[in-house]
């Protein structure tokens, strides 16, 4: 495909690579299956990897010489998307499709972690875990509570990283 040949190649090449894989490798974290009640399917890793991205791209997003990691991250993020739908069978015809409800699932996921994560009471966070991760029509599992704790706990320890960490690739999250 000629249209790689055009793209702005990435001088963070390795520092996004490390960002998302640590993304991506904490939201496979089997402690969120088997602690969490998080379900171990395909949606319910993507629903992890959508908190973990939100974390860190709201960590990114504080400071200045950050910010650009942040839209290099969602790059990737969008690309390993697509390459996954592929993987998984989903025909080309329905990959942009795909990937549309990919675009709006991560938009709305940011707008409700943000709002839910700046607010000081957990009782709208856990309606936004318990819409999005858990999906069930009952109460939210007992998991739920334990998660939301986690993401306040992530959000702090992802604050105390120094930035020159972070542009190193250097990515810290909490032991669930």
């Amino acid at each position: 495909m000629i249209l790689p040949l055009f793209r702005r190649a990435s001088r963070n090449g390795d520092t996004i690579s490390a960002l998302y894989g640590a993304i991506v490798a904490q939201g496979r974290s089997p402690a969120f299956y088997r602690d969490y009640s998080v379900a171990d399917t395909v949606d319910g890793r993507f629903e992890l990897i959508l908190v973990h991205l939100t974390l860190v791209l709201r960590r990114l997003a504080r400071e200045e010489a950050l910010r650009p990691l942040g839209q290099e991250i969602f790059d990737l993020f969008c690309t390993d998307m697509d390459r996954n739908l592929r993987e998984m069978g989903i025909s080309d015809l329905r990959v942009p499709k795909e990937m549309e409800r990919i675009g709006t699932a991560f938009y709305g996921r940011k707008a409700a972690y943000d709002a839910t994560l700046d607010a000081t009471s957990d009782t709208a966070l856990l309606e936004a875990l318990h819409r999005n991760v858990y999906a069930s029509p009952n109460d939210p599992p007992p998991g739920a509570l334990r998660l939301a704790a986690y993401m306040r706990e992530a959000e702090q320890s992802l604050e105390r990283q120094e930035a020159q960490a972070l542009l190193r690739g250097k990515l810290r999250f909490p032991d669930p």
